[in-house]
């Protein structure tokens, strides 16, 4: 434990496996290299923690137990005051208007004079009042002064939906039940309709089941409810999930996407349709949509993708109850500090490693495979711009030689292909003739090879990074990443959630990286492999050139685990 809030966990201790999942309740990974994982303690970890019941005194205990040196003065005092905020600020709703108070008259007297909060409340009585439509503005503003608050001014009861129930069994006629954690997941979020319940994000693996812990608290609710999520593919998967799994009929369940724009009790709508406009200075022509039903429930699906200006329009949504999705918080844009104050606090997780040794996703094996740069590469990386050098280093023509080897060492497994740049995934279609899926694919046409790659009649697929969300593949068995969105952590771990989900037969699953070493792309691949690190999942590394037990000589080499 460090003074600068830092903390360094040794590897190759005993006891690591379990100092581990300890530190991620309130603690964020910064970096993994082979040896010592590096965490940092932050104010929005902590209240984090503290929203899901977490108090300052075990965690203390947890710390002063587990590290080798004493914790530092400096730190235990801060993490003590960052859990005394916590709670500090109350949004409670009075006889006619919200009132903001707290247990520190002296300290609400101070913070309605900061220049942020003072035009969104009014003084009369010694009583802070709020408008209902700064209820969210208010909320970001007193965060980014360090104080959040808790909100328990309640929900407006949004239209019902009696009619709405969990399944015994889905329309195929196979059983379906909640699993534990998700039955507890929606418990947890709905906390039995108090004010202190409903808002919040729950945070889950991909491949275990969050869009069923939608439904499930939909089912506690029975309101209306609005689905925001990221394509129009998952606009389709969430309809074709909800029609299996509850007794919703089809005339229940609306599109709002770019092609259908058909509003019902229960909506699936699109980020991009709702943050679509004409021009930068015109206004957003489908926000309307938020306010045209009388919403109980609002899902954000993805949330951790949420775009700024649903930001804006879900502050204003305060009154609603409020669900995000997510297999990570980690922002970044650093916007984590919205997520918690205007969609709520996480409210549950479970370490993905649980979940894996239960049974609930797939067993899954990270393996690194390093190449090198020829040496007219190199020449042109050492000497071209800093995006373009990382261009180069990411698409270089090896790469495709190498997933030659991978796909002759998976050939009886459906392997699926990811990549950032469309030239080199193209040049990859063409060279092993795989179909293609880009942004520029038509809808219909993406389903059509997504239900085909599902079915086994397409064993091979290559995804450009419109293949990072919300696509339910469960018998893809093999994942390998031949270029990523510079060092984005979220996005290794959907790329890994891909194929998650529990195998047919029980097997493993393999997520390749195929990285040029000694450039950026090396650089950028290890700060996105800092999450999945944190969820217990270390990458094997092997170098190419050398033989390898899992396939053909030539290519891949074999390598150790780091």
């Amino acid at each position: 434990m460090q003074s600068d809030r830092s903390i360094v966990l040794e590897v190759d201790q005993p006891g690591f496996a379990e100092a581990r999942d300890f530190l991620a309740v309130f603690a964020e990974l910064e970096k993994a290299p082979e040896h010592v994982h590096f965490y940092r303690v932050t104010p929005i970890s902590i209240w984090n923690a503290a929203a899901a019941g977490l108090h300052a005194e075990p965690l203390l205990d947890g710390l002063a137990a587990r590290s080798r040196f004493p914790v530092p003065p400096s730190l235990e005092s801060e993490i003590r005051d960052w859990f005394r905020r916590y709670g500090l600020l109350r949004l409670e709703r009075g006889e006619g208007a919200l009132t903001l108070t707290s247990s520190e008259p002296d300290l609400l007297g101070e913070l309605a004079r900061a220049r942020d909060v003072a035009p969104l409340v009014q003084v009369a009585n010694g009583v802070l009042r709020v408008e209902e439509g700064n209820r969210g503005l208010l909320k970001q503003a007193l965060i980014g002064l360090g104080y959040p608050v808790e909100d328990l001014a309640g929900y407006r009861t949004g239209e019902a939906l009696k009619d709405l129930r969990l399944r015994e069994r889905t329309t195929s006629g196979e059983p379906f039940a909640l699993r534990p954690y998700q039955e507890e997941a929606a418990r947890v979020f709905w906390a039995a309709g108090a004010a202190h319940g409903g808002s919040g994000v729950i945070v889950l693996p991909c491949g275990a089941g969050k869009t069923v812990v939608g439904m499930a608290v939909m089912d506690l609710l029975r309101e209306e409810t609005l689905v925001l999520t990221t394509n129009t593919v998952a606009v389709r998967q969430w309809r074709r999930e909800l029609l299996e799994k509850t007794t919703l009929r089809e005339e229940d369940i609306g599109e709002y996407t770019g092609e259908r724009k058909n509003l019902r009790p229960v909506t699936i709508a699109t980020y991009q349709i709702l943050t679509w406009r004409r021009g930068r200075e015109e206004p957003f022509e489908h926000f309307d949509v938020f306010g045209r039903r009388d919403w109980g429930l609002v899902i954000y699906d993805e949330v951790h993708l949420l775009p700024a200006p649903v930001f804006r329009a879900t502050a204003e949504l305060q009154t609603r109850r409020r669900l995000g999705l997510t297999a990570t918080l980690l922002r970044e844009d650093g916007r984590e500090e919205d997520v918690f104050s205007l969609i709520g606090p996480k409210r549950y997780g479970v370490p993905w490693k649980d979940l894996e040794s239960r049974g609930f996703i797939a067993e899954a094996r990270c393996v690194e495979i390093r190449l090198s740069l020829s040496p007219e590469e190199r020449q042109l990386y050492m000497s071209a711009p800093a995006r373009t050098a990382y261009r180069i280093a990411s698409t270089t023509p090896g790469k495709l030689n190498v997933v030659e080897d991978l796909l002759a060492c998976h050939a009886n497994e459906r392997v699926l292909i990811i990549g950032q740049y469309l030239d080199q995934l193209r040049e990859l279609s063409a060279r092993f003739e795989l179909p293609l899926i880009t942004g520029r694919t038509p809808v219909g046409e993406r389903e059509r090879l997504y239900e085909a790659f599902r079915s086994g009649a397409i064993m091979r697929l290559v995804v450009s990074k419109v293949g990072n969300f919300a696509i339910d593949l469960p018998d893809a068995s093999v994942a390998i990443q031949l270029s990523g969105a510079f060092g984005s952590r979220q996005e290794e771990a959907q790329r890994l959630g891909r194929i998650l989900r529990p195998k047919s037969d029980g097997s493993a699953a393999v997520f390749y990286a195929v990285v040029t070493a000694g450039t950026k792309d090396a650089d950028f691949a290890a700060k996105r492999q800092r999450f999945l690190a944190e969820q217990g999942y270390s990458y094997e590394i092997r170098e190419v050139g050398e033989p390898t037990q899992d396939g053909p000589d030539g290519v891949l080499a074999r390598g150790e685990a780091s």
